[in-house]
């Protein structure tokens, strides 16, 4: 007798979904074609967008690091993160999603990261939950906005835990969008000691088959955020004109 009720509810959260990609992803749909060259640990960006504020199940993890520039990536990389984000509202409709450093707009050398230089690469903070089991993230000045929190083995910091339910989810929905952009995850750095819980998960078998995971120890601690690279066709680092700029 739920069945009508709960076939509302999906119709209703999927038309949601589908409006938080649309809008998510108007700038990078406005924007000039982006064009990564060389890799994401030597290379540029040029035509690179910056990502919304927030939408209806996702924020930035810092108003200072907006106006800092740090939250640019190439425009599909853009699309992909709309895309996934819009995905996981329909199974986790209460879920937050909080996402990191990404790049600058021209690419280039990124402290104190290795990486993030082409526009590919994102930092994902891990969605968590409170005592209340309402999502939230502690981040402030005072811990370099999550950067400095420490997780321990068990996923917890203070009164908050990590959701693994929707660290995974969330995953699976970058993988599939990215596919639907194609383009594809071309790493996956996340804390070793949250792989169990991650693969035992509902999204487990998928996350084992189709996630290219980082096998050595990454060379920082990621247990309070897991790294992604995208996987794109760019120019040589050779060819990007000055300053990342065409």
């Amino acid at each position: 007798m739920f069945r009508p009720a709960l076939a509302v509810f999906i119709r209703s959260a999927r038309a949601i979904a589908l409006l938080a990609f649309g809008a998510a992803a108007m700038g990078a749909h406005a924007a000039p074609a982006s064009q990564c060259y060389g890799g994401v640990s030597k290379g540029r960006l040029a035509g690179g967008v910056r990502l919304p504020v927030a939408g209806p199940n996702f924020s930035a993890y810092s108003a200072e690091a907006i106006a800092a520039g740090r939250t640019h990536v190439h425009a599909t990389v853009a699309r992909i993160m709309a895309h996934a984000y819009a995905g996981a509202l329909v199974p986790l409709p209460s879920a937050r999603f909080v996402y990191g450093e990404t790049g600058m707009a021209n690419g280039g050398p990124f402290a104190p990261h290795k990486t993030h230089q082409n526009g590919l690469s994102v930092d994902f903070f891990v969605p968590v939950r409170d005592a209340r089991g309402a999502a939230a993230l502690p981040a402030s000045a005072q811990n370099r906005y999550g950067y400095d929190i420490e997780f321990d083995a068990d996923g917890r910091y203070q009164g908050y835990r990590i959701d693994f339910a929707a660290y995974a989810e969330h995953l699976y929905q970058l993988d599939l969008a990215a596919r639907a952009h194609g383009a594809a995850l071309a790493l996956v750095i996340v804390d070793p000691r949250y792989m169990p819980a991650l693969l035992s998960s509902a999204r487990g078998p998928w996350l084992r088959k189709h996630i290219p995971f980082m096998r050595a120890r990454p060379w920082v601690r990621h247990d309070e955020h897991y790294h992604v690279d995208f996987k794109l066709a760019c120019a040589p680092l050779h060819a990007a004109p000055a300053g990342g700029r065409r």
